[in-house]
C-alpha cells in the first residue's frame, strides 16, 4: 500500500478534527466514540440472556392466513374429533401371523402407549384386530377361521400389515397439542428411542414428525452453519484486508445488531417461524455489505490522510448513500407486512427492525472500532487488486464500446426469464423438505414401499342423525368408489377407514343390529366411533392414506379428485387434515407474495427518487436488480425446480438486498458529476472504486453463504445458493447494466 500517515495519527490530528467540527455531529459523534462503544457493548451483554429467550413458533397453522378455507376446515376437525396427529411405528418381521409374533407386537405396542403425550386407548395394533378382547370366547374363535382371519386382515390391510404379511405397524395417536402432558419433541424422542432399539428396527413417520424434525433441523442449522458461515466470513475479509482489526469489525457489527434485534422481538412479543429462520443470514448481509464500503473507502482514504480524517470523510461521504441504503431495505421487507399470513407480516417487521439496528451499530461501533488503538490500524491493499480493478474498468469500457450488444443481450436474457416463470411448480411433497439420507426419509421410503402410503387426511361432511340407514348406504357406495379411484394410472389413496367399514368387520354371529356392533367396536377400539362420527354436531368423516412422496401437480391433484368424488353423494365434503395442509402450504406462502414484491418494488422507487431526487434515477436503480430477479426465478421454471420454502420468498428478499449496491453507485457517480468530471470519467471512477467493493462485499458474502449447503433442510440449501446466485446476478446487474442505462438515459441530458 502506498505510505500515508499512519505512523504519525497523534492527539493533535485528533484536536483538528474535533475542532473543525465542532458543529457537527458527525464529529460528535467521533468525539465521544470510546463512550459509546462501551455503552453499546453494555447494552448488548444486558441483551444476550434477553436474546437467547426467542423463540421458534412451531405451528404449521401459522402458514395460513386466518380466514384460509383449508385452515378453517382443519381447525374444525380437531374441535369435532379432539384432533388427530398420528404417528405409525412399522417395521418388517416374518411370522406375523404366529401368537408368539402377536404376543410381541403387544408388548411392543403397551411400551409406545406408556410413552407421554400419547393417547393409549387409541393405539392400534394387528393383534387388537386379530385377537380382539371385546368380542369375548366365541368372537375370538370364530376369528380362527381362515376365511374370517383373512377378512380381518383385509380390514387390517394398508394401516397395520402389508399385502405380503412380512410387514406390520403400530398406530399411535397424540395428544391434542394445547393439552398434552409433554413437549412434542419428548414424545417424539421417546418414541424413536423405543423404534431404534426395537429388533428388527422399527421406522417412525407422521406429518406432525416431518413438521417437528423441520423445525428441529432449521433452529439447528441455524446455530451450527451461522457460527460455519462467521468462519468462512472472517477467513474470506482477511484474505482480502489482511488485517485481523478490519476482520473482526464487520462481524462486531453483525452480531450486536443481531442481538439487539433479537432481543427487542423477545421484548414485543414475537417469535421467529419457519419463514423468518432466514434472520441471521439476511443481517449479516446487510452488516457486512455496509462495513466493507466503509473498509474499501477508509482505505483508499488513508492513503493521503491521518486516521481520524480519513474516518471522518469516509463517514461524510458515506453516512448518505448508508442511510439510504438502509432505508430503502427496510421499505422492502416491510413490503411484507401487506401479507396475510402471520410469519410472513412478522418476518418483514423483523427484518425492517433488523436493518434499522445495523444503521445504529455502525454508527456505535465503527467510529471507535476504527479509532481505538494502534494495532493493526488500516486494511491491507494486495497487487491483484489493480488487476480486479482494471478488469471492472475494462469490463464498463465494452459496455461503452458494445451498448447495443449488450442491451440486446439483456432483453434477450430477460425474455428467457419472463417466459420461464409460466413453468414453475410448487413443490408439495414436504418430505423432499429433508435430504434422502435423513432418517424422516428413509423411514418414509420404507413405509411406502412395505406399506403404503404414509400420509393421512380426511374427507369430512355432513349427516343427518335420523336418516342413518340412507347415510350408512352413500357411504358404502363412496367408500368403494374412493378404494376403486385411479388417477394417471394409479390409486388416489392407498387406505381407506369409515364407520361402515368396522360395522361390516363385526360378524353377525356376535351383534346383530349397528348399534349392538357399535358397542363391541367401543370395546374394542373405544375411539373407534368417535374418531370418525360426531353425534351431537352430525359430522362425519372418513380417514385417507395416500403417498406422501408424490409428484408435485399430482399430489395436489388427487386430493381435488378425491374431494371431488366425495361430493357427488355428499354435497358438503371437503378435504383436510395435516396432509393437505402441507401440501399447500408453499401456494399459502405464494399466495400474496406476488403483491408484496409489487409494494415493494414501488416503495423502493419512490425512495430511490427521493434519495437521488430524480425518477429517472429511482427507474434506472429498479432495472439491474429486478433484472436477476427475473432471470433467476425463471431459469427455474426452465429447468423444472421445485419452488420450496426456500424458494417461495426469494424474489421479495433479493430485490431488498441487491438494491443497496445500486445506492452506492449512483452516489459516487453523482459525486462524480458535481466535482466536475465527464459521464465517462464519473462511471470509471465509480467502477473502480465503488466497483471494487461490491465485488468483495459479495465474494465474501457468496462464500459464506455457501456453508448453507451443508444443511440437511433442503429449502435452506436453495436459500443459501439462490442468495448467493441473485447477489452476484445483483453485482453483474450493477457494475454491466447500471452504466448502461445511465449512458442511454442520462448522458444526452448531461452533455
Amino acid at each position: 500500500m502506498t505510505d500515508h500517515p499512519s505512523q504519525s495519527d497523534s492527539a493533535t490530528t485528533s484536536q483538528e478534527v474535533i475542532e473543525v467540527d465542532r458543529g457537527d455531529w458527525l464529529g460528535w459523534l467521533l468525539r465521544f466514540r470510546t463512550l459509546i462503544f462501551f455503552f453499546a457493548l453494555l447494552i448488548t451483554v444486558l441483551a444476550i440472556p434477553v436474546a437467547n429467550r426467542l423463540t421458534l413458533d412451531e405451528s404449521v397453522e401459522s402458514l395460513f392466513a386466518p380466514d384460509n378455507p383449508l385452515l378453517l376446515d382443519y381447525m374444525e376437525s380437531q374441535k369435532l374429533y379432539g384432533g388427530d396427529e398420528f404417528i405409525l411405528v412399522a417395521w418388517k418381521q416374518s411370522d406375523l401371523l404366529k401368537a408368539e409374533t402377536l404376543d410381541q407386537i403387544d408388548v411392543f405396542a403397551n411400551q409406545l402407549s406408556k410413552v407421554p403425550g400419547i393417547r393409549p386407548e387409541s393405539t392400534q395394533t394387528l393383534t387388537a384386530i386379530l385377537r380382539p378382547e371385546g368380542m369375548g370366547w366365541a368372537g375370538r374363535m370364530y376369528l380362527k377361521i381362515r376365511s374370517v382371519r383373512e377378512k380381518a386382515l383385509e380390514f387390517a390391510e394398508g394401516m397395520l400389515v402389508n399385502k405380503k404379511r412380512d410387514t406390520t405397524a403400530i398406530v399411535l395417536r397424540m395428544e391434542p397439542k394445547g393439552t398434552a402432558s409433554v413437549p412434542q419433541s419428548q414424545t417424539f424422542a421417546a418414541i424413536r428411542k423405543l423404534a431404534d432399539s426395537h429388533s428388527p428396527q422399527a421406522f417412525v413417520v407422521g406429518e406432525a414428525v416431518q413438521v417437528h424434525d423441520m423445525f428441529r433441523i432449521v433452529e439447528r442449522d441455524g446455530t451450527v452453519l451461522g457460527i460455519a458461515s462467521s468462519a468462512v466470513l472472517l477467513l474470506v475479509i482477511f484474505i482480502l484486508f489482511r488485517s485481523l482489526r478490519w476482520m473482526i469489525l464487520p462481524l462486531l457489527v453483525v452480531h450486536v445488531a443481531l442481538i439487539w434485534t433479537r432481543a427487542f422481538l423477545v421484548l414485543s412479543g414475537l417469535q421467529l417461524s419457519m419463514v423468518s429462520s432466514m434472520l441471521n443470514s439476511l443481517v449479516t448481509i446487510i452488516g457486512i455489505a455496509t462495513v466493507m464500503h466503509i473498509t474499501v473507502n477508509f482505505r483508499e482514504l488513508r492513503a493521503k490522510e491521518e486516521r481520524q480524517t480519513a474516518l471522518y470523510k469516509t463517514f461524510r461521504e458515506l453516512l448518505s448513500p448508508i442511510a439510504w441504503t438502509c432505508g430503502t431495505t427496510a421499505v422492502g421487507f416491510a413490503a411484507l407486512l401487506s401479507s396475510r399470513i402471520v410469519p410472513v407480516q412478522s418476518f418483514g417487521l423483523m427484518m425492517t427492525i433488523g436493518t434499522g439496528m445495523v444503521f445504529v451499530a455502525v454508527l456505535a461501533i465503527v467510529p471507535a472500532g476504527v479509532l481505538l488503538g494502534r494495532f493493526d490500524i488500516d486494511p491491507k491493499e494486495s497487487r491483484w487488486e489493480k488487476r480486479v480493478t482494471q478488469g471492472l474498468l475494462h469490463l464498463v469500457n465494452l459496455v461503452f464500446r458494445f451498448p447495443r450488444l449488450v442491451g440486446f443481450t439483456a432483453i434477450l436474457l430477460g425474455v428467457f426469464g419472463l417466459s420461464g416463470l409460466a413453468f414453475l411448480q410448487v413443490e408439495t411433497d414436504f418430505s423432499r423438505n429433508f435430504r434422502d439420507e435423513s432418517p424422516i426419509v428413509k423411514s418414509l421410503n420404507f413405509v411406502e414401499s412395505h406399506l403404503g402410503g404414509a400420509g393421512n387426511y380426511e374427507i369430512g361432511f355432513s349427516i343427518q342423525m335420523d336418516q342413518t340407514e340412507e347415510n350408512y348406504r352413500k357411504l358404502r357406495k363412496l367408500t368403494e368408489e374412493l378404494r376403486n379411484l385411479r388417477v394417471e394410472g394409479q390409486f388416489a389413496v392407498t387406505k381407506v377407514i369409515a364407520i361402515t367399514d368396522g360395522l361390516d368387520f363385526i360378524p353377525n354371529i356376535a351383534a346383530r343390529s349397528d348399534g349392538a356392533k357399535l358397542k363391541l367396536l367401543a370395546k374394542m377400539q373405544p375411539e373407534f366411533e368417535p374418531g370418525l362420527l360426531n353425534k351431537e354436531h352430525q359430522q362425519m368423516r372418513i380417514v385417507l392414506r395416500a403417498y406422501e412422496r408424490q409428484p408435485a401437480e399430482l399430489k395436489l391433484r388427487l386430493i381435488e379428485e378425491v374431494t371431488a368424488l366425495a361430493k357427488k353423494h355428499f354435497s358438503d365434503a371437503h378435504s383436510t387434515g395435516l396432509y393437505v395442509l402441507l401440501a399447500n402450504i408453499i401456494l399459502s406462502l405464494l399466495e400474496d407474495q406476488l403483491v408484496s414484491f409489487g409494494i415493494a418494488a414501488v416503495g423502493i422507487f419512490l425512495m430511490m427518487t427521493l434519495a437521488f431526487r430524480d425518477w429517472k434515477l429511482g427507474l434506472i436503480s429498479l432495472i439491474p436488480n429486478l433484472f436477476p430477479i427475473i432471470l433467476l426465478i425463471g431459469t427455474l421454471g426452465w429447468i423444472g425446480s421445485l419452488v420450496n420454502i426456500g424458494t417461495a420468498m426469494i424474489a421479495s428478499v433479493s430485490l431488498g438486498l441487491t438494491v443497496d449496491s445500486s445506492i452506492h453507485y449512483l452516489s459516487a457517480y453523482q459525486k462524480g458529476i458535481k466535482s466536475g468530471l465527464g459521464h465517462h470519467e464519473s462511471l470509471r471512477l465509480t467502477q473502480s472504486q465503488v466497483g471494487l467493493a461490491l465485488l468483495f462485499a459479495n465474494l465474501a458474502l457468496i462464500c459464506g453463504f455457501s456453508v448453507l449447503a451443508l444443511s440437511e433442510f433442503v429449502p435452506l440449501v436453495y436459500f443459501g445458493i439462490l442468495v448467493s446466485i441473485a447477489m452476484l446476478g445483483g453485482l453483474i446487474g450493477n457494475l454491466v447494466l447500471l452504466p448502461l442505462l445511465l449512458t442511454a438515459w442520462l448522458r444526452p441530458k448531461l452533455q
